[in-house]
C-alpha cells in the first residue's frame, strides 16, 4: 500500500518548463511524412492473419465492449498489463536473454518453436482473461463470444490446467497463475467487484453543491430517460429516468506502479504535479473556467467529431483500449510478429497502467470540479452560449442550464477532473509506440462518414477526417478533444500530457531491462 497523499507546492510554470524539455528529448524525432496518410480505420480491424498477440489483445478489447457497466478506462488498463504481462512472461520463459517480470513467473532452460510460444502466449493469456471476466459475470452475448471459442479456433484445449514446464501449456497456465496472484493483492480490490476500498465520500451531492472547487457527483439521464425525453435538469432524481453518479475506482492509488515513482509525491521521478490551485487562490481554475467555456462553444463539425472519435465511452475500448488499437494497426501496416508484438504490448499494457494509477491518484487526490460545475456556478443565472442538446444547435442559455457536447446519458465522468485520463493515457501510449518504433512518425488518418455522429443527428454534414502526421499530433489531439467535448480543463489536459509522457517513458526503459534480462 501507498503512503498517505502528499500535496505538492511546486510552481507550475517552472515545472512543466523543465518537464517538456526532458520528455521531448527522448521523443525520437519523426521522419518526413511521404506518401498519402494510411487508414488507421482499415488497419484497426482484426484479421484472420493475425499473430496470436493480436488475436488475444481483440479478445480481451471485445470483452470490454460488451460490458462497460463492469469495466471502465481503470479497469481497462489493468487487463491490458495483465493479460499482456502473462503473455510475455510466457514468451520469455523460451527466450535465454529476457526474464519474466512476475514473482514466480516460469523458466525454462532452452529455447521452444515458435509454435511452442504462441500455445504458452495464448494459454497465459486464457488464464488470465478467464480470471478477469469469468463465465457466470461475463457471458458471451450478440457478437461477444467468451475465449474457449478462440482456444479452440487455435486448436488448444481449454481444459488443460496443467503447470508442467515441460509443455507449453503449463508454461502459459504457470505465466497465468503467477500474475493472477500478483494481481489479486495488488490494491484494486478485483475480488470485491473493484468496489472502493479507501472510504472516499464526495463533498458534494448532486443536488447540494458544498464546495465549488471540488467534484459533484451528477444526477444522469438514463436510456430510459432518453426515451421518454425527460429534463436533463431534474429536481428530483428518483425513477427510472435517472441515475446517481458513483465514484470509479478511488483505491487505484494503493497500486504500485510498474516504472518508477517518487515516494514523496506518488508520480514519476521527473514530475511532481502542481494541482489545479498552485497558487491557492483558485485564479488557475477561474481561468480553466473561462477557456473551457469558450473552448466548447460553437463547435465546428471537426471539432464535434473529434470530441466523439475520443470520447471513448460506453461501448468502445475507452481510452486504454484505443492505445492498443493504434498499436495493433501499426503492427498489421509494418508485418510485424508475435516475437515483436509481445514485447509492444507488454510495454504498452504497463504503461496505460501506469497512467491509471497516476492519473487516479491526482484526481482524488485533488477532488478537482468538473467543467459542468464549474461552468454552471460560474455562470449561473448569466446568459452564455451552450449546446443545446441533439439536433438542436447553440444558443444562449443561463449559465446553470449548459451542456457539454455528450451524449446525455454521459454528460460527464464519474470522478473528478484533474488530471484528464485521455491525456495522460493518450501520451503514455505514443511514449512507448514511438520509442519502441523508434521514430515519432505517425502519418494516419480516420474517415468520419457524414451523417454518422452518435450524439447529433445530421453530424457531420459532410465526411470528415482526421489526421496526424506524428503521434505526438495524435495524443495531443485526444487530449484536446475532451476540452472541446466539455470534459476537461486546459491545465488537466496539459498537466496530463506530461504525466503520461513520462509514465510512458519510465516504463518503455523498465520493459527494456527486462528484455535485455537485467532486471
Amino acid at each position: 500500500m501507498k503512503h498517505t497523499l502528499v500535496k505538492t507546492t511546486v510552481a507550475v510554470a517552472a515545472l512543466l518548463g523543465a518537464t517538456v524539455v526532458a520528455v521531448t528529448s527522448h521523443t525520437p524525432p519523426a521522419a518526413a511524412a511521404t506518401g498519402p496518410a494510411w487508414p488507421i480505420d482499415t488497419y484497426g480491424s482484426p484479421r484472420t492473419s493475425d499473430n496470436v498477440v493480436l488475436k488475444w489483445d481483440e479478445q480481451l478489447l471485445s470483452t470490454i465492449r460488451a460490458y462497460p457497466p463492469q469495466t471502465g478506462p481503470t479497469i481497462t488498463a489493468r487487463a491490458l498489463a495483465e493479460v499482456h504481462t502473462a503473455m510475455y512472461d510466457a514468451w520469455a520463459a523460451y527466450d535465454q536473454t529476457a526474464v519474466g517480470a512476475t514473482p514466480g513467473a516460469p523458466i525454462r532452460p532452452t529455447d521452444g518453436t515458435a509454435a511452442d510460444r504462441a500455445q504458452a502466449m495464448s494459454y497465459a493469456a486464457y488464464g488470465t482473461l478467464t480470471d478477469l471476466f469469468p463465465a457466470g459475470a461475463f457471458p458471451a452475448k450478440g457478437a461477444f463470444a467468451r475465449p474457449e471459442v478462440l482456444m479452440g479456433s487455435l486448436g488448444y484445449d481449454s481444459t488443460n490446467t496443467s503447470t508442467d514446464l515441460a509443455t507449453p501449456a503449463g508454461v502459459g497456465n504457470a505465466a497465468a497463475a503467477a500474475v493472477i496472484a500478483y494481481r489479486h493483492a495488488d490494491g484494486s480490490n478485483q475480488q470485491g467487484g473493484y468496489a472502493d476500498t479507501t472510504g472516499y465520500t464526495p463533498k458534494n451531492q448532486w443536488n447540494a453543491l458544498t464546495d465549488k472547487w471540488s467534484w459533484q457527483p451528477l444526477c444522469v439521464l438514463t436510456a430510459a430517460g432518453v426515451a421518454a425525453k425527460a429534463t436533463p435538469f431534474p429536481t428530483d432524481c428518483s425513477g427510472p429516468n435517472y441515475s446517481i453518479q458513483k465514484p470509479l475506482t478511488p483505491q487505484w492509488s494503493t497500486i504500485k506502479t510498474f516504472g518508477p515513482e517518487d515516494p514523496a509525491t506518488e508520480y514519476p521521478p521527473q514530475f511532481a504535479l502542481p494541482g489545479p490551485n498552485a497558487d491557492g487562490t483558485h485564479a488557475q481554475a477561474t481561468a480553466d473556467i473561462d477557456q473551457e467555456l469558450a473552448d466548447s462553444s460553437n463547435l465546428s463539425d471537426t471539432q464535434k467529431m473529434m470530441a466523439e472519435y475520443w470520447a471513448d465511452g460506453p461501448n468502445s475500448e475507452f481510452p486504454p483500449g484505443h492505445m492498443a488499437l493504434f498499436a495493433a494497426a501499426m503492427s498489421r501496416m509494418k508485418g510485424d510478429t508475435a516475437d515483436q508484438d509481445v514485447k509492444l504490448f507488454f510495454a504498452l499494457g504497463n504503461a496505460v497502467f501506469d497512467a491509471s494509477i497516476f492519473a487516479w491518484t491526482a484526481k482524488y487526490q485533488f477532488d478537482s470540479e468538473r467543467p459542468t460545475t464549474g461552468i454552471r456556478e460560474r455562470y449561473r443565472n448569466q446568459m452564455i452560449t451552450s449546446w443545446l442538446g441533439p439536433g438542436k444547435g447553440y444558443g444562449k442559455v443561463l449559465g446553470q442550464n449548459w451542456l457539454p457536447y455528450q451524449a446525455l446519458t454521459v454528460v460527464t465522468p464519474a470522478f473528478p477532473e484533474y488530471v484528464s485520463g485521455h491525456s495522460t493515457f493518450s501520451a503514455a501510449g505514443r511514449s512507448v509506440i514511438n520509442q519502441f518504433f523508434g521514430t515519432d512518425n505517425f502519418n494516419a488518418k480516420v474517415t468520419i462518414p457524414a451523417g454518422s455522429s452518435k450524439i447529433d443527428p445530421g453530424t457531420p454534414a459532410k465526411p470528415v477526417t482526421l489526421s496526424w502526421k506524428t503521434f505526438d499530433a495524435m495524443a495531443d489531439q485526444a487530449g484536446m478533444s475532451r476540452r472541446y467535448g466539455g470534459i476537461h480543463f486546459e491545465t488537466g489536459d496539459m498537466q496530463g500530457r506530461t504525466l503520461g509522457a513520462l509514465a510512458g517513458l519510465d516504463v518503455w526503459n523498465t520493459a527494456k531491462t527486462y528484455f535485455a534480462g537485467t532486471a
